[in-house]
């Protein structure tokens, strides 16, 4: 069981849901301005602290050693609470994932393997695990996937070149990627990119309520 709290929507009896998931190191904590920065009274916010101790914060994986069990079992744990939102209604296809840095990483695990279709999918400062066989094993629903994938031009921990390298080998196999890189280093480039962010919220939600 993953630790979280939802911080619920101003617009009374919203469906719209957003899991938010942090970098290594931080936890829930670290969001909780996100919900009045996005403004968008129709969103529930799912804060989700990964499940390992990591220096006063958590982590998602073990960057020290083979990441892929750990990236796996999270995967795991992701699922379950996204069955578990499906469960007390939070429709998958009403509901957005946003990961920072490891919790990029989580997203597009997660959206590229998760049987259902996501409003979609917001990835920042991250990479793609194995690629390759990221792309063996997408769901029968990844390429329906919408992803907004970000990234900085000075990236000191995760070069631009080689998350570049996996987006596009993503992007080739058809998965659908909005990519946008900005002038920063291993951080959220403030209202530049979060406009872009809400944008990308707006245009489907607009979508799935035209559906």
């Amino acid at each position: 069981m993953l630790n979280s709290e939802l911080i619920p929507a101003k617009e009374a009896n919203s469906k719209w849901l957003m899991v938010v998931l942090h970098g290594l190191g931080d936890s829930m904590e670290g969001y909780r301005w996100l919900p009045s920065v996005m403004g968008n009274p129709r969103l529930n916010y799912l804060l989700v602290d990964a499940p390992d101790s990591y220096y006063g914060g958590f982590s998602w994986y073990d960057i020290y050693d083979n990441p892929s069990p750990g990236i796996e079992r999270s995967r795991k744990l992701l699922f379950t609470l996204m069955d578990q939102q499906r469960k007390a209604g939070y429709h998958t296809e009403k509901t957005f994932l946003f990961g920072f840095s490891q919790g990029c990483l989580m997203t597009l695990e997660t959206g590229l393997r998760y049987p259902y279709q996501f409003a979609g999918l917001v990835g920042i400062s991250g990479y793609a695990n194995e690629p390759k066989n990221l792309i063996n094993e997408l769901s029968p629903v990844a390429k329906d996937q919408k992803f907004l994938i970000t990234h900085g031009t000075t990236d000191p921990l995760l070069p631009l070149k080689k998350t570049k390298s996996h987006i596009d080998q993503l992007r080739t196999a058809g998965v659908n990627i909005q990519w946008e890189v900005f002038e920063k280093e291993h951080t959220i480039q403030g209202e530049e990119e979060m406009s872009v962010i809400r944008d990308f919220v707006k245009k489907n939600m607009k979508i799935r309520i035209e559906e």
